[in-house]
């Protein structure tokens, strides 16, 4: 993959384009939450250094991140989710998160739309309503079996045997009993219920409807959105094509980007925000 080399006048363009936007459209992908302490799982080695049971086992993060060990496996599906939830709960946001904030808040419209599960937007203040977690969220659950709706995680703890890597309980539902699983979008999921996704996707869809009326100049961020799952860097590409908005992709290792659309900045996600507001 080609090298970008990054100068002062990319920062400058990118900084000057930021500063003038009337809109905001952050989007983000895994790498956000490095610089927060979370693991990186691209590839295989970097899932298993953060779960090494998971190699022992012979496991890659896509066929463990998979529904149907909810039913195979509950305590084996529930060790590696619980163990997600308690981290994401425990994890204190990093410091470009609200540097972020705090620049959408001076544009007349801004909204979040990422494919991360962690609740991070939501713990460093952004606004619920504001949010598109288009794979859903740890911090919510659903039934593996009826149509009891979703419901908040809150409160639910899932004490695990780490050595052999194995939930000792796990949430149920309250309405049949069954085994409870999170809302999220797995690989190969046919049971995710996206009602509350889509109930998000709704008013961001009247967020991009504001800008067309309003005519708003529109600049997109996307931070650590990798090509791996390409859904935020689609999103991003797609809609600075449709909108003539410009994309500012920041990106350690995948900063690549038509440099009609915008720029790219080869950084981590915390660096390269500083790099656009410090």
């Amino acid at each position: 993959m080609q090298k970008i080399e990054l100068s002062n006048e990319t920062i400058e363009a990118a900084k000057e384009a930021l500063k003038n936007a009337d809109a905001l459209l952050i989007t983000a992908g895994a790498g956000m939450g490095v610089d927060s302490g979370l693991p990186d799982f691209r590839g295989n080695e970097g899932f298993w250094r953060a779960y090494p049971v998971a190699r022992k086992l012979g496991l890659s993060f896509v066929e463990l991140a998979n529904p149907r060990w909810f039913e195979a496996d509950p305590a084996l599906a529930w060790a590696f989710y619980g163990h997600r939830l308690h981290l994401y709960r425990d994890t204190v946001p990093h410091p470009g998160f609200s540097m972020l904030l705090d620049t959408a808040k001076e544009k007349e419209e801004w909204f979040v739309f990422t494919s991360n599960v962690d609740g991070q937007f939501q713990k460093a203040g952004f606004d619920e309503e504001k949010i598109v977690e288009c794979h859903g969220s740890i911090h919510h659950l659903q039934c593996t079996s009826c149509d009891a709706g979703i419901w908040s995680a809150e409160g639910v703890e899932v004490p695990i045997d780490m050595e052999n890597f194995r939930a000792l309980k796990w949430p149920r539902c309250e309405h049949c009993g069954a085994t409870a699983r999170p809302n999220i979008l797995m690989f190969g999921d046919w049971g995710w219920d996206g009602t509350r996704t889509d109930a998000q996707q709704a008013r961001f869809e009247d967020f991009l409807q504001r800008v067309i009326v309003k005519r708003l100049d529109l600049v997109i961020v996307e931070i650590g959105a990798g090509t791996a799952v390409p859904t935020v860097r689609l999103t991003g590409e797609r809609l600075a094509k449709e909108l003539g908005a410009r994309l500012i992709r920041i990106n350690p290792r995948e900063p690549q980007i038509d440099p009609r659309l915008g720029w790219g900045l080869p950084m981590g996600g915390l660096e390269g925000i500083e790099a656009l507001l410090a």
